[in-house]
């Protein structure tokens, strides 16, 4: 079982809280995780360290009991994705959440042009959050404004780090990546300005998170096994 610091409990214990690896599903919200764990698990406190996008899957944290007091050491380690954006196209929320907005021709877009942007974009330095995110403005989700067709207004920057930005182009106009970067960097906004920096435009059409600091996601387990896995240690089976 994907979890650290964890102890067979039955319902009468108090939770002494553990540790939890689910690779998230693609179309769950990590808020999805977290409730489909809290009922089936019946946990009575949960939280996850770190939000993945609906569009997303990989590896998300969750923690119960006394160790969501350790969410946010979770939450500010390093972390790993990798994915596919495609050139040519962009959507509002630089994913497939939203439909395509504008098209662009990428005659004439190389290789090395791809990876100078991403070396542009490695590094410290200053990202603006795409305006389908959770962050809030005024007491408001970006993305609320923005599913109602609102402008998205004091949206700040923010330095992040971005410690690698691998691409390949081999199936040119997608692109594979690879990306290493800190706490609170948004992908999308990545995704977003390598297409900018080419004079094009471009969105993302698949993102795994593959690691949080030495978390892996080949360690994690699916929600149904996990469930399965919890459920068969706290019900010893009948003799």
């Amino acid at each position: 079982m994907s979890q650290q610091n964890a102890s067979s409990q039955t319902p009468a214990q108090p939770d002494p809280g553990q540790l939890i690896l689910i690779d998230k599903p693609l179309t769950w919200t990590s808020f999805d995780v977290a409730n489909k764990l809290k009922y089936a698990c019946k946990f009575k406190k949960i939280g996850h360290a770190g939000t993945l996008d609906p569009l997303a899957t990989g590896l998300l944290i969750l923690c119960t009991g006394k160790m969501t007091k350790q969410i946010d050491q979770y939450q500010a380690q390093e972390k790993e994705y990798t994915g596919t954006l495609i050139l040519g196209k962009t959507t509002p929320s630089v994913d497939l959440e939203t439909t395509f907005d504008a098209e662009f021709d990428t005659t004439g877009i190389t290789g090395e042009q791809i990876e100078e942007a991403a070396r542009q974009l490695t590094g410290d330095i200053l990202q603006v959050p795409p305006i389908y995110s959770a962050i809030r403005v005024n007491g408001e989700r970006l993305y609320e404004k923005a599913r109602r067709g609102e402008a998205a207004e004091g949206i700040k920057s923010r330095q992040v780090t971005v410690s690698v930005f691998e691409v390949d182009a081999t199936r040119f106009p997608e692109v594979d990546f690879r990306i290493v970067c800190s706490k609170g960097t948004y992908i999308r906004s990545l995704v977003r300005d390598l297409g900018l920096l080419l004079n094009n435009g471009a969105y993302m059409s698949g993102l795994r998170r593959t690691r949080i600091g030495d978390f892996r996601v080949e360690d994690a387990d699916t929600l149904d096994s996990f469930i399965a896995k919890y459920r068969s240690a706290i019900v010893p089976p009948m003799l």
